[in-house]
């Protein structure tokens, strides 16, 4: 089933949660909302299931309208952050409670409930623990469980807001990717709510970052991930490297660098700010000319597992930006606490402060005027 959302405006007295949202999601994909605590990504998960109201706007589904159908006639599965499983009642009669309260005229037989819930139990791998009951479960066991009741009804949409939140990390990790192999085997349309930027880079087909009500950036994770569309697309997912900058007839001067941005082609003397990843910079033992290396001293070098995190502080302005690199690569050349070194980015992006403009990827370059 598709979705389609069609400028969704809400309000809660005077918080703006949703500021006319256009979003498509197209049959059988797994989309993730990603954003911060605060941002809408809930509030437009709830609106989708029927479970809020939008002020404005329209829900679509297949290209129907069903922005003023009830939640029970949605066809939707919703799970939710804390599991919301009946403690009373054992695994089984949770996953079977879906189906036991349809009315008589379209619930199913014992026969067909009592298969239903046996097969699903089967697929979430949780057939030994039928009998039990959720207190005796794990916070993953719950949530597979939780799952398996939202996927009895046979719901056309599939909807789970935070629904690895409430988990440890390793927990968290090996559920994102069952849900992945669960995904690809039922191919059901499925929205999740996260602020787990590695979440949603793993598991979603395409991912929504949503900012304070608003889309900032639709796309693949590769996309969002390579080629971010505003500052804070590119803040929230990954870590960064901000260094001021200016931009004047097509070139940006980051300290004594330079990178050539021809979008900005006639912009004068405009501050902006360039946005560089530490893994896309290059440390150089010996300058290479004025325009593409800048100097720097190590002040801090850790071992993170695989990789190995420096902090340098650049010359002269003294700013401080973090250098990511393998422990293969570092083990070639192993710098250390006090080493000069000159600073090379392979990609950096740029923006003005005040146009938050689309560009592709920029390199360093000591070719041209400078600013």
């Amino acid at each position: 089933m598709s979705i389609e959302i069609q400028k969704l405006h809400k309000r809660f007295g005077a918080f703006v949660a949703l500021d006319h949202i256009d979003l498509s999601i197209p049959p059988g994909q797994l989309v993730a909302l990603l954003g911060p605590s605060g941002c809408g990504k809930t509030t437009l998960l709830r609106i989708i299931a029927g479970l809020e109201i939008a002020d404005r706007g329209r829900v679509l589904f297949d290209g129907e309208d069903a922005t003023r159908r009830h939640v029970r006639e949605r066809g939707v599965g919703f799970v939710f952050q804390h599991y919301a499983l009946f403690q009373h009642m054992t695994v089984f009669e949770n996953i079977a409670f879906g189906l036991r309260v349809r009315p008589r005229a379209v619930r199913p037989p014992e026969a067909s409930i009592r298969a239903k819930v046996n097969a699903l139990l089967d697929l979430v791998q949780m057939g030994w623990l039928a009998n039990r009951y959720p207190s005796q479960l794990s916070g993953g066991q719950r949530q597979r469980i939780a799952l398996a009741r939202a996927l009895a009804v046979e719901p056309q949409v599939l909807l789970l807001d935070e629904p690895f939140g409430a988990l440890d990390t390793k927990v968290r990790k090996e559920l994102r990717r069952w849900l992945r192999r669960l995904h690809d085997e039922l191919h059901i349309t499925s929205v999740f709510v996260t602020h787990d930027q590695e979440e949603a880079l793993e598991v979603a087909d395409q991912i929504v970052v949503m900012n304070r009500g608003r889309i900032e950036q639709i796309g693949s994770p590769q996309e969002v991930y390579d080629a971010p569309a505003t500052p804070f697309v590119y803040q929230f997912l990954g870590n960064i490297n901000l260094f001021h900058s200016r931009v004047h007839a097509g070139w940006a001067r980051v300290g004594g660098l330079r990178v050539r941005v021809p979008e900005y082609g006639d912009t004068e003397h405009a501050p902006a700010m360039a946005y560089v990843r530490p893994h896309d910079i290059d440390l150089l033992r010996e300058p290479e000319d004025d325009d593409t290396t800048l100097a720097a001293t190590i002040s801090r070098v850790s071992q993170l597992g695989s990789l190995v995190r420096l902090e340098l502080i650049q010359s002269p302005d003294g700013e401080i930006a973090e250098v990511e690199m393998t422990r293969e690569r570092y083990a070639a050349d192993p710098l250390q606490t006090g080493d000069l070194v000159f600073v090379k980015p392979r990609q950096v992006r740029v923006f003005l402060h005040d146009n938050p403009s689309v560009a592709p990827p920029m390199h360093w370059s000591g070719d041209g005027d400078g600013i």
